[in-house]
């Protein structure tokens, strides 16, 4: 069994953009890579291949495996996509804040969903939880196998060799990347890249407030694939320069800013990112080449981010006034 070819071919290669109208006014440049146009609308589509790809290599996914993995949403289809590309059995174990347009697209490519709707009762997080229940299921289904995106290298190997790979190639060593965290095995891999060539970039890492991933205080998070409830495996102290928290608002601000300058549907921790620029805008000097990564798709949040009346409510401020959007 090979995943190669088909769907497996238009993974990776995602266009690389200047954000020349959202940041025209500053002295730096902007460079958004746009990891919402794989395939499966996200920038987890590169860790699900080598993931799945290496498992196959080592003979621990085989035609009869059922692959399972905890996932908010972006991974878990990702992994559903190719697991029907393969033929194979394919159960998420997600919770409540995975939107119901991440679900129909996991059900549409055949993805079993097992949803955890209590959290964790030490943590009151739902990642334990989760990963509790991956535990039963490996014990519960023969020939199971566990991708684990929080602790498998694979996942920042596949960001190593190819999204910063293809950065690289396009701009060479730039002065900053601003980079969303969650598994951290985007950060991981490009910070591998940049650091295994001595390059001087500034890597900042964008984390939501309430996450814990960098020690910070844990709280409530409304959007799944920024920030965690535990510090992943991946996790490494030198893995970022800075960190910027950024608020739920914040993501929805910048989310917005950039369908009203870029024309970009995008993602709320694309919005997160473009926020986490702002914040940082005093500190970067003239002539800078920064590049944002911009992981996901913004008709998965339709219902969220961009729906007004949810805004208001949820977050307590009007997206349509001049201040709010």
């Amino acid at each position: 069994m090979k995943l190669e070819g088909g769907i497996v071919e238009a993974i990776g290669g995602t266009p690389l953009i200047r954000l020349r109208r959202l940041f025209e006014v500053e002295p730096f440049e902007v460079y958004g890579k746009l990891e919402w146009m794989n395939p499966g609308g996200s920038a987890k589509d590169r860790p699900a291949l080598y993931m799945i790809r290496e498992a196959i290599r080592r003979g621990e996914i085989t035609k009869d495996t059922v692959v399972i993995e905890s996932s908010s949403g972006n991974l878990a289809i990702s992994l559903a996509q190719l697991c029907r590309y393969l033929g194979l059995r394919f159960i998420c174990v997600i919770d409540p804040r995975t939107t119901e347009q991440h679900k129909q697209i996991i059900r549409s490519f055949h993805g079993e969903i097992d949803l955890v709707t209590e959290p964790d009762a030490a943590t009151g997080e739902f990642l334990p939880a989760r990963i509790r229940r991956v535990g039963e299921l490996l014990r519960q289904i023969p020939k199971a196998y566990w991708t684990n995106q929080y602790g498998n290298p694979d996942n920042s190997l596949a960001h190593a060799e190819t999204t910063m790979r293809e950065i690289g190639e396009r701009l060479g060593p730039i002065d900053y990347l601003f980079c969303g965290v969650s598994s951290c095995g985007t950060i991981r891999g490009c910070m591998e890249y940049i650091r295994g060539r001595q390059w001087s970039t500034r890597i900042v890492a964008v984390d939501a407030a309430g996450s814990v991933i960098f020690g910070g205080a844990k709280g409530p998070r409304r959007f799944p694939g920024l920030g965690a409830g535990l510090t992943p495996g991946l996790y490494r102290q030198d893995i970022a320069d800075d960190v910027v928290y950024v608020t739920d608002s914040d993501c929805v601000r910048g989310c917005r800013e950039l369908v009203r300058h870029e024309s970009i549907l995008a993602g709320a921790s694309s919005g997160g990112v473009v926020a986490a620029i702002r914040a940082m805008s005093g500190r970067i000097a003239k002539g800078a080449v920064c590049v944002a990564i911009l992981p996901d798709r913004g008709e998965r949040y339709l219902g969220t981010v961009y729906n007004d009346d949810w805004v208001r409510q949820e977050l307590g401020f009007d997206p349509t006034s001049p201040q709010g959007g």
